[in-house]
């Protein structure tokens, strides 16, 4: 892979998520020579995953080309690029298949699902945090329905419609809701054996409440909204195993079996081994969930050219609590490094970072939404229409904001899903 010497000072950029890409946009045009690095060609918009996976939206919709998206700004290119190693004394990146010098390196490698040391529950509890991973759920949601449909066994059908999510943050909310209005509504006259509405589905939370990071009253709110769906939440309660065919929770010191072959986690997210690498490499200290503890200006304490962000970064404003693995976290702190490096260049210096809460959204199914906008807090048709609205202002490229609003206005009037399709690996 090509070193050559630059007369520009060269960024190198690790990830295309929203940290990532949203770092390369603000370098665009400046008078720097920019490298942004991924394992995959599209900047993918997570939070709008857990559609893909009940079959509102395809995976198209959500995934923007990086070398598209990226393509105006003459400064910057695109590698498709696997980092495995760094050399901080050196400036040099590792991948897979080569090294690029860099004179300026940012990370933002993301998250991946937390199982919290039972990392073998990962083979029958599907993570939410990829386009294979949404794909997978699908196949496994649309697939339980299809089993059942043949199922003569009275307890082996009941087993094929019980869905258990794991994990009622923002991510197991919204899919619980998904999954209750694809029961409940979109399938509801499309078999002849079962009704898809006996759908048997469980939420289940370690702490008191659903949507922790909510107001009391939030979550109150959105566990009636879920109720409303047919969703069984249950809060207090921790997967103590869990197998192909069955998931063993303990609640209140009782312990019991639920027979479900379909699991999925989404109770915590911890950091890509690259936040190891960098540990190992410069010091740096980690959080308990693996993230690289940085500075006020979301560098690598001792190495003013090392920036680490995003879900990868643990960064505590005035010793409080980290800030939380979401997307406008990640794009403000992209914006920030950005403009941080376009100081430097200048001579000049920047304040420490300082992340603006512009509040709070979750969705928990059509016209039921709850937000938190600094002092108010509400939920209904408003905040269902306000959460609308922010994820299509968030989406990258135009036309994905036009495709999926046209198709959310399709399902919004017909109740219709038009992506449930199965689909298998070359493996299967």
């Amino acid at each position: 892979m090509s070193t050559e010497s630059r007369a520009q000072p060269h960024i190198v950029i690790v990830g295309g998520g929203f940290a990532g890409l949203y770092a390369a946009k603000s370098l665009g045009r400046a008078p720097v020579q920019v490298t942004l690095v991924d394992r995959r060609n599209f900047h993918l918009f997570q939070p709008l995953l857990y559609q893909v996976a009940t079959g509102s939206l395809a995976s198209g919709d959500i995934a923007s080309s990086l070398r598209a998206v990226l393509g105006r700004y003459k400064n910057v290119r695109v590698l498709l690029g696997d980092m495995v190693d760094l050399k901080p004394n050196e400036r040099k990146l590792v991948l897979s298949d080569g090294e690029l010098i860099y004179d300026t390196l940012v990370v933002a490698t993301g998250v991946q699902p937390h199982y919290f040391g039972h990392d073998a529950w990962s083979q029958s509890a599907t993570g939410l945090k990829t386009i294979e991973d949404a794909a997978e759920i699908r196949r496994r949601i649309l697939l339980a329905f299809e089993r059942a449909e043949r199922e003569p066994d009275l307890e082996q059908r009941r087993a094929w419609m019980t869905f258990v999510i794991v994990g009622a943050g923002s991510a197991g909310v919204e899919l619980a809701g998904a999954l209750g209005e694809l029961a409940h509504e979109t399938l509801r006259h499309e078999f002849r054996r079962i009704d898809p509405a006996e759908a048997r589905i469980l939420l289940l939370e370690a702490v008191e409440h659903i949507l922790p990071t909510f107001p009391v009253s939030l979550s109150v709110r959105a566990e009636a909204a879920l109720t409303r769906l047919g969703v069984t939440v249950r809060t207090r309660t921790r997967v103590t195993d869990l197998t192909e065919h069955s998931i063993t929770v303990s609640c209140n010191d009782r312990e019991e079996q639920i027979p479900a072959r379909t699991i999925l986690w989404t109770a915590g997210v911890r950091a890509s081994p690259i936040a190891q690498v960098i540990a190992h490499r410069t010091g740096a200290g980690l959080d308990r969930l693996g993230r690289v503890v940085v500075g006020p200006d979301l560098t690598v304490p001792g190495y003013p050219n090392l920036f680490v962000l995003g879900d990868l970064a643990s960064f505590a404003p005035q010793h409080a609590v980290p800030l939380p693995a979401l997307a406008p976290v990640a794009i403000q702190q992209g914006h920030y490094v950005g403009r941080l490096i376009r100081e430097r260049l200048a001579g000049k210096t920047l304040p420490p970072f300082a992340y603006r809460d512009k509040g709070n959204l979750a969705v928990i199914g059509r016209n039921a939404a709850v937000a938190r906008l600094g002092r108010f807090e509400f939920g209904g048709f408003v905040a269902w229409l306000l959460w609308a609205f922010v994820h299509i202002a968030y989406l990258i490229e135009f036309d994905h904001k036009v495709l999926v609003m046209l198709r959310w206005i399709w399902s919004y009037f017909t109740l219709r899903r038009g992506a449930r399709l199965i689909t298998v690996s070359r493996a299967d």
